[in-house]
């Protein structure tokens, strides 16, 4: 059994001094003691915390970031704008890129404070939509990226069928997406047996590339296989997205999901940007996650999620990198708060009724539904998986800050992640900032560029 001492831990019960903590041999926390003794144990060299869940993640745009934002000279660009770019970039990627990309964003991923990611994928199929010879070929290559790089996964295979409300047949540049419910448990089935230690969900793209039949497939197909594993959607994105739901439907997106689908907490609904104060309640209600992107979500001009009205009604939420023009867990949620102060003019408006500190309610509630999104535990306790983060304590961020303000000057100051080490399953896969294959991995994804430019 491995074992960790940290001279202060952040526990679910809060912060705690001289921590031991004892690993079992399949990567779970055996046990969490506070007050005990260093004999036996690697000495961790900073206070610990739980590490971030990434909650949504497409790896391949990790190699597109930046090269959007050019105006595009024939009207005002949008989401809709760049999702041609994306689709015109993904006309190269073949398998070996797609992995080389995971492998540099999933290293970055740890390096920054997520220890996990959810893997919302819908690149199948080869440039002309025709399927590769193993149907699960770019699945495996993200779950080997995910091995190599040691971060946890889960992996969502995504059902995309339509190119728009009410089964619109497919754009050309989606052709790579586009699978039938059997073709892509397929998929799902064939990863399952070659890596049994990815956790496996579903993910339905949008009710805009799914019909309200396949959804019941796909879920009843889910439930034979694994009743408890997540199921991830994206939903009210955009304000045309809840246009053309209402013109498909007579109803906005999160309220037909509401109405017509079995939420429950098994459930991630990424971006819900666009709410109304109904549909924010019963959403908060449901026990589903909200997936909230706010880098992504401000990069595409989405909009702002009613984050202070959410999660006043006790909404449970939890960030992800999504399009990776950023990744770093400390910028997304830092971002949430902000998108709000701008809004309201006032500061600190994420505090908890309990908890005063913005940075340590916001880590927490990030972490607590980031695992729920997952399908993993999440936390500093026994019987969870034993994911945390060191911090840097010769951080400047953090120099001088007592234990109840580190998290406020981990998530409001600097732009460094003040991360020392990073443990996945009980093992350091980042030590002093590095990881061991960071160098092999950088020269992998250069080549991958390279060739794409």
């Amino acid at each position: 059994m491995t074992a960790y001492f940290a001279g202060a831990a952040l526990l679910p019960e809060g912060w705690a001094q001289d921590v031991r903590l004892e690993v079992s041999a399949d990567g779970a926390l055996a046990s969490v003691t506070p007050g005990a003794g260093p004999a036996g144990a690697e000495r961790l060299a900073g206070p610990v915390v739980p590490g971030v869940p990434n909650l949504h993640s497409h790896a391949f745009q990790r190699a597109m970031a930046g090269l959007a934002e050019r105006a595009g000279g024939a009207g005002q660009d949008s989401f809709w704008t760049w999702r041609q770019v994306m689709y015109g970039f993904l006309g190269a990627l073949g398998p070996e890129d797609v992995q080389a990309i995971a492998e540099q964003l999933y290293v970055e991923m740890l390096k920054a404070g997520y220890t996990a990611v959810a893997e919302f994928h819908y690149l199948h199929h080869a440039p002309d939509g025709s399927p590769y010879a193993d149907r699960a070929e770019m699945a495996l290559r993200i779950a080997a990226a995910a091995r190599t790089a040691g971060i946890r996964l889960t992996l969502l295979p995504v059902l995309y069928a339509h190119g728009g409300f009410g089964g619109q047949p497919p754009a050309e540049g989606q052709r790579r997406f586009v699978n039938d419910v059997e073709g892509l448990f397929a998929i799902r089935d064939r990863v399952a047996r070659a890596e049994p230690a990815v956790r496996l969900g579903l993910a339905l793209h949008s009710l805009r590339a799914v019909t309200p039949e396949e959804i019941g497939q796909a879920l009843a197909a889910l439930d034979a296989r694994d009743p408890t594993a997540p199921v991830h959607i994206h939903v009210a994105e955009q304000t045309r997205e809840v246009e053309d739901c209402l013109a498909w439907s007579g109803a906005r997106p999160v309220d037909w999901l509401l109405d017509h689908a079995p939420l429950s907490e098994r459930w991630c609904l990424v971006h819900a940007t666009h709410l109304s104060a109904d549909e924010t309640r019963r959403l908060a209600a449901s026990g589903a996650v909200a997936g909230l992107c706010p880098t992504t979500e401000a990069n595409l001009g989405d909009g702002l999620f009613p984050a202070v009205e959410y999660l006043a009604q006790g909404g449970r939420f939890g960030v992800g990198s999504d399009s990776h023009v950023s990744v770093s867990p400390v910028e997304e949620l830092r971002w949430l708060e902000y998108g709000q102060r701008l809004v309201r003019r006032a500061r600190t408006l994420l505090a908890g009724p309990d908890e005063p500190s913005v940075g340590a309610r916001l880590w927490r509630d990030a972490c607590d539904g980031g695992a729920r999104a997952l399908g993993i535990g999440g936390g500093l306790a026994a019987g969870r998986p034993a994911d945390f983060l060191v911090l840097d304590a010769d951080s400047p961020a953090l120099a001088g800050r007592p234990l109840d303000r580190l998290l406020d000057a981990l998530v409001f100051s600097g732009n460094r992640p003040a991360v020392r080490d990073v443990a996945v399953a009980g093992r350091l896969v980042v030590r002093e900032g590095r990881h061991p294959q960071e160098e092999a991995i950088a020269r992998r994804y250069a080549a991958a560029v390279a060739r794409l430019a």
